[in-house]
């Protein structure tokens, strides 16, 4: 197999000179970016030098963050012991403290983290507004109230949860979506209708934990919060599985996604079928934000902080899926991280942190807004 990085824009006009392999051009938008042609030009794509920049950036941030995580606590682990226990070269204790208690928590906390930021990323773009995030639009509190559902009245087990939020939020996604149906599903309605069963949704919520049971009532509420306490390996590999089975239809639709806001018109133009992109997009957004809901309960504000911090980051024109998980990851773990610590030894819901950082955000994004309009 061989790579080829050449200067974006390819063939040369009489009188110019042929671009040099491995050089950085400006395209019209005056951003760098790189060509690369992979196994004799069969697979080809440009990749932005700074949105590649910013990328590996918050990966290594949110890595290490993760591994600053794995060593506080009330038993303190050093960063090289850290690094031994992951690959199998310490004691018996520190290998249970990082790897059997606190690793799962700070996988979850990455894997969640990229699932919120990517949910966002969807339902911004679908949407064509920074507000169109899952938590605004109601698909957190349908998810949440299928699974309040199923603690509360049926009594399920874990997997018994996650599918009640997953059904839950499929069945408040299709009737926002109908609601919001006129010869199609704009940005505008879908906020707009979606916040109006949010409402409606946040109030059955409240009825359900009311006329529950004390005991019932008080571990609904706190997992409502949004939490990653006590969770474990447990959790892990149904989340991995899911995601794994998400990741080719976030990589189909993140195609499409750019393609769409330009416009119906010019979607269709270009062979794009909008509705049923939409759709796809719709429930591949609600599978995300449902899972997130049925492993660690309604975690706020990632998914609608994320994607437009990312796009700032990277300066990009449009709502990109990689930067967003990747900023949702990082997001979560450290919220994750500062749960833990700021009270110390008490230990809040993530979702506290999320909601407290998430709700300053929000009043400066509509500031910004308003004065934009």
């Amino acid at each position: 197999m061989s790579t080829d990085l050449q200067q974006a824009g390819a063939t040369p006009t009489p009188g110019q000179t042929p671009p040099t392999p491995g050089a950085v051009s400006r395209v019209s938008s005056g951003r760098p970016t790189w060509t690369l042609r992979l196994a004799r030009g069969r697979l080809s794509g440009r990749v932005d030098v700074r949105t590649l920049v910013v990328l590996v950036s918050l990966t290594v941030v949110a890595l290490g963050v993760g591994l600053v995580a794995l060593g506080v606590g009330d038993y303190e682990v050093a960063v090289p012991d850290v690094l031994q226990a992951l690959f199998g070269e310490t004691t018996s204790v520190v290998r249970m403290v990082v790897v059997d208690w606190r690793l799962p928590r700070v996988l979850l906390a990455l894997l969640l983290g990229a699932a919120l930021g990517a949910s966002g990323a969807i339902f911004q773009s679908m949407t064509r507004n920074p507000l169109g995030s899952p938590d605004i639009i109601g698909f957190n509190t349908g998810a949440y109230t299928g699974a309040l559902v199923v603690i509360l009245l049926l009594g399920g087990s874990y997997y018994d949860i996650a599918a009640g939020a997953m059904v839950g939020g499929l069945v408040t996604a299709g009737l926002v979506y109908a609601l919001a149906y006129r010869g199609g599903a704009q940005g505008f309605r879908l906020i707009i209708v979606g916040i109006a069963i949010s409402a409606v949704l946040a109030s059955v919520n409240t009825w359900l934990i009311i006329k529950a049971d004390l005991e019932k009532a008080m571990s609904a509420a706190t997992w409502g919060a949004g939490s990653l306490n006590g969770l474990s390996w447990a959790q892990v590999g149904p989340v991995v599985i899911i995601l794994v089975v998400l990741v080719p239809a976030l990589v189909v639709l993140s195609r499409r996604m750019g393609i769409l806001e330009m416009g119906d018109d010019a979607a269709q133009a270009l062979g794009v079928r909008t509705e049923p992109t939409r759709l796809a997009m719709l429930v591949v957004g609600v599978a995300l934000t449902a899972l997130v809901t049925a492993a660690a309960g309604p975690i706020a504000f990632i998914s609608l902080a994320a994607p437009q911090l990312a796009r700032r980051l990277t300066r990009s024109p449009s709502v990109a899926m990689l930067p967003s998980a990747v900023l949702g990851a990082l997001l979560l773990v450290v919220s994750d991280l500062a749960a833990q610590r700021v009270f110390a030894p008490t230990q809040l819901p993530v979702g506290v942190v999320t909601v407290s950082v998430g709700g300053c955000y929000l009043v400066w994004l509509l500031a910004r807004e308003a004065r934009r309009q």
